[in-house]
């Protein structure tokens, strides 16, 4: 496996057509993979930072093996890697003098390029204590009996509404982002729709979104709900209405992550039918490459 065998571009255009098929070949364990190509695609490069994005697929005799992405500052996202793989992407990456605050992927893989960067460039490689893992669906199970309420799609005219839940989502999981009308469009949260479960004299208790459909598949995100009302099974309806809505818009796979730290949610989405992908896992470098030349 040679570092040159990875093909890097900035265009997610040539990006998607040389690995768009690979991609979506597997889409659970290449969900990160597909939603921020999807997201470069549809708003444009520069709505996410002022350095362009880079794009890298591992290509030989033709066939597509790994891909990788980098949205400048953030870190890298990998597809499913060998350590071979790993190794030789780090040596690419670190010859063109990328400075890299953090990886994420899947655990081995993220582990594994994690300590390739640090042979190459001497970083030292933190796994961060958030650990998520990732679920798909089999068959949907809702929970028995449901709480009384109702689940309702949230539409345009709702989105003060979403943009409060959202932001209360974002405090409680500690995302640093301003949610406003002014800042609405630019963040992660305005590419999903959103469904509310609500109690009979119409209060909304929790909230669970899904973004697009890509690749046949679509990633339930985010699923909240106010501390003060939690334990009342207001979560798995609401994450049973959207996975739901998921399939009746034909999506053939679902998925979702979910904090190892939380072993509630963790049990709440097997019993909905959520059965275990992958585990995910991120490292922080505490220093960066050296500049290449």
């Amino acid at each position: 496996m040679r570092p040159d065998d990875w093909h890097l571009t900035e265009d997610v255009g040539d990006f998607l057509a040389r690995a768009g098929d690979f991609l979506r070949s597997r889409p659970g364990p290449h969900v990160m993979q597909l939603t921020w190509a999807e997201r470069v695609r549809a708003r444009g490069a520069e709505a996410f930072g002022t350095e362009a994005p880079v794009f890298g697929v591992l290509e030989r005799a033709g066939e597509v093996h790994a891909t990788f992405y980098r949205l400048p500052p953030r870190g890298v996202g990998l597809s499913p890697l060998t350590h071979e793989q790993a190794d030789s992407l780090a040596v690419r990456l670190a010859a063109l003098g990328h400075s890299l605050p953090s990886v994420s992927a899947d655990h081995s893989t993220a582990t594994a390029f994690a300590e390739a960067w640090q042979r190459h460039t001497g970083a030292t490689p933190k796994l961060r204590d958030t650990r998520l893992r990732l679920y798909r669906l089999g068959t949907l199970t809702p929970p028995e009996p449901l709480p009384a309420g109702r689940g309702r799609v949230l539409g345009e005219q709702d989105l003060e509404h979403v943009m409060f839940w959202c932001g209360e989502f974002a405090k409680a999981v500690g995302e640093d982002v301003s949610i406003d009308a002014g800042t609405w469009a630019d963040t992660r949260f305005a590419d999903k729709r959103y469904t509310l479960w609500e109690t009979p004299d119409g209060t909304p208790v929790s909230i669970a979104g899904m973004n697009p459909m890509i690749g046949g598949q679509i990633q339930v995100d985010i699923v909240y709900t106010p501390a003060h009302l939690r334990g009342r099974g207001y979560a798995g309806a609401v994450t049973a209405e959207v996975s739901r809505a998921a399939l009746a818009a034909g999506a053939r796979e679902v998925v979702l992550f979910a904090d190892l730290a939380n072993p509630t949610s963790n049990a709440l989405y097997q019993r909905l039918g959520y059965r275990t992908l992958t585990d995910w896992a991120a490292y922080d470098f505490s220093c960066a490459a050296p500049e290449a030349g």
